[in-house]
């Protein structure tokens, strides 16, 4: 197949590219031309918030599948719906467990728990500004879905992915701010009641998404391994490969770790299984995917 891959030149968008590379696809990625890409691997430069630019820059390439791993807003979406929608068979947007930040629920949440087809869509709110988006990035993320959504015979699909763990180039710091502390024996702040999330090891998602562009369903699905974590099973980890101390503190308001949650929100991966995606254990890959970053660190 001929895919497209908008931005995705680091972390699981990596291991995705090489994996579509080996599998034997033509792939090409669309980027601001900040960064190359791997060998083997066409290239366009475009920011693809220019729906101008972006246009000139595709010409009149067509393809089967568009993976989009850098659609944050409802803007990005209706540009790349305008530009991409003619030019595509398929479109698979990387969304985000974040998608139901305002759930709360003791069960496992599946997708119609938050259907985009029923999300308002305001374009005139301030997507530009990096604080606002950064403080909005559930919101950005379910209405970029929802501009999906909308349209009519749009072969779309949203994987909504859970928190990432594992690899050596893991560049949220989020294990090292654990690690730091467990050597330490320093406090880690945690709320009065944790609760336990959904977790996908780095090659497992780059696998899922490899898989998904070569499917034909449409609409969202939830992408994490079998079994929730709780910080305190990824900190027993991390105290067994450092040697260190695990002390939480408990707070009733401020800041809290990452991966640490005030409400429960775990993901329920039923429908991927069902479609025929074999996901592992949380428990069988975390050992490797803690001793990956731990070693870079």
């Amino acid at each position: 197949m001929d895919i497209l891959i908008i931005g995705g030149n680091r972390y699981f968008g990596k291991r995705l590219t090489l994996r579509l590379l080996e599998s034997g696809h033509d792939v090409t990625m669309l980027n601001r031309g900040s960064s190359g890409v791997p060998e083997g691997v066409a290239h366009l430069i475009a920011d693809r918030n220019d729906e101008n630019a972006l246009e000139s820059a595709l010409g009149d390439r067509t393809f089967d599948v568009v993976i989009d791993q850098v659609c944050y807003t409802p803007v990005q979406a209706a540009i790349a719906r305008r530009v991409l929608g003619p030019r595509t068979r398929r479109y698979v947007m990387t969304s985000t467990v974040e998608i139901y930040e305002f759930q709360h629920s003791a069960t496992p949440l599946r997708e119609d728990a938050v259907d985009p087809r029923t999300v308002t869509v305001d374009p005139g709110l301030p997507w530009a500004d990096p604080e606002f988006l950064e403080a909005h990035y559930g919101e950005g993320k379910r209405q970029a879905e929802a501009v999906f959504a909308a349209a009519p015979a749009f072969p779309y699909t949203a994987v909504r992915v859970a928190h990432v763990l594992g690899g050596e180039d893991d560049f949220t710091g989020r294990i090292g701010h654990y690690a730091d502390r467990i050597r330490a024996g320093e406090p880690i702040a945690v709320p009065a009641e944790n609760h336990p999330a959904t977790y996908v090891y780095v090659e497992e998602i780059a696998a899922f998404l490899a898989w998904a562009a070569e499917e034909s369903f449409t609409g969202p699905v939830n992408a994490h391994s079998h079994g929730a974590l709780t910080t305190a099973d990824i900190c027993a980890e991390i105290e067994r490969l450092t040697g260190g101390r695990t002390v939480f503190q408990k707070v009733e308001v401020g800041e809290v770790s990452p991966f640490s949650f005030t409400r429960s929100y775990a993901m329920d991966n039923s429908r991927a299984t069902e479609l025929g995606f074999a996901f592992r254990d949380s428990t069988a890959w975390l050992p490797q995917a803690l001793s990956e970053t731990l070693g870079a660190n």
